[in-house]
């Protein structure tokens, strides 16, 4: 029997309204004791279940969004994304709650993945390391679904990769350097990265920035940075350094840092090189990039749309936990190309007020 014709029996059989009905079967307030006592009677007597209207209520899922600890500007705008997106989540039935664990130290991380078999699914910005990969597996042998967010960790059992394609980006940062400096003059372009970072995404930055050079522009000679230091004094200090052993070599046309410390690292190229016309690119758009691109300090800001991904990981751990075909093939977002000309105010126009020494 549907659910209008149900409750048109019972109301007929109870000598009351549909409406009276209606508010009796979802226990809304209004109906006195009697007349409850009497619709309830009707349901026995006819041997009718309690049916209801409008949306049935899901279960609840409870998903783990697992972020780096190191309270760099990229972590934490993804941290804040996710905090913001909690509307989001309530209305598809999510609880998402977040966690931090310390990437420097990855049997640690792991030891924090490994705690998170309460959760129905998990998506995990992680380092690609061999402890992590052991921690993702159990979970899915487990029975948790996990995706990637953002940087992948292959060779695990995850179900998806939620994120821009890095190496695509790479490659994107040496075709723009490529273009500005030509193929008529030799020169030399510096890919940064700080060290003992595996996160893959930084990784496939790396590769493709160095292809597309070998493959288009053979008068590019790249000078590979992979172990800057963290923190703000020790990057400026090594990027100091670096220049007075490199001058002899000659000038520098460009840097393309893939990962964090632009800020530190841009700082001690504009007081030791002091050239406005170098080339810059770095990744995220932070409010600290922000700031750099309005300065005019930074060329260009290589960016995805951190919401669209945070969502996109949800909505791919919910078809996991429904059982829906298909989830794995989720189009990649495009990599979108900022400068000061097209720059968004999406973000804390205070930061541009901060004297940053630039």
């Amino acid at each position: 029997m549907k659910s209008k014709s149900a409750i048109g029996a019972i109301a007929k059989a109870a000598g009351v309204s549909t409406a009276t009905v209606d508010r009796v079967i979802n226990e809304r307030p209004g109906v006195s004791p009697e007349t409850v006592r009497k619709v309830r009677e009707a349901m026995e007597a006819g041997g009718i279940s309690t049916p209801k209207l409008g949306r049935p209520k899901k279960e609840n899922f409870r998903f783990a969004f697992v972020l780096p600890a190191a309270r760099r500007p990229f972590f934490d705008m993804v941290d804040r994304v996710i905090a913001k997106s909690a509307s989001d989540f309530r209305h598809r039935h999510i609880t998402e709650l977040a966690y931090r664990f310390d990437a420097n130290a990855p049997e640690r991380f792991a030891e924090g993945l490994m705690g998170l078999t309460g959760c129905n699914g998990v998506a995990v910005l992680a380092p690609d390391h061999p402890q992590i990969k052991f921690a993702l597996n159990a979970l899915v042998q487990s029975g948790v679904h996990v995706v990637t967010l953002l940087s992948d960790v292959a060779g695990t059992g995850r179900a998806a990769y939620i994120g821009s394609d890095n190496r695509a980006a790479g490659r994107t940062a040496a075709l723009l350097c490529g273009r500005i400096i030509g193929t008529a003059r030799r020169a030399r372009l510096a890919l940064t990265s700080q060290k003992g970072n595996r996160l893959s995404a930084e990784i496939d930055r790396r590769i493709g920035f160095a292809q597309l050079l070998e493959e288009r522009y053979p008068n590019i000679e790249l000078l590979r940075i992979p172990d800057l230091p963290e923190g703000e004094e020790a990057i400026g200090t090594a990027i100091t350094t670096l220049l007075a052993t490199e001058a002899k070599n000659g000038p520098i046309a460009g840097f393309y840092n893939v990962g964090a410390g632009t800020s530190a690292l841009l700082r001690a190229v504009t007081a030791t090189l002091k050239d406005p016309d170098i080339i810059s690119i770095a990744h995220d758009f932070t409010d600290q990039n922000a700031a750099l691109l309005n300065k005019g300090k930074l060329s260009f800001v290589l960016n995805e749309d951190i919401r669209v991904n945070v969502l996109t990981a949800a909505r791919a751990l919910l078809a996991l936990c429904e059982n829906q075909r298909g989830v794995p093939f989720f189009v990649p977002p495009r990599v979108e190309i900022i400068t000061s000309e097209n720059i968004s105010s999406s973000f804390d126009p205070s930061i541009l007020m901060e004297e940053d020494g630039l």
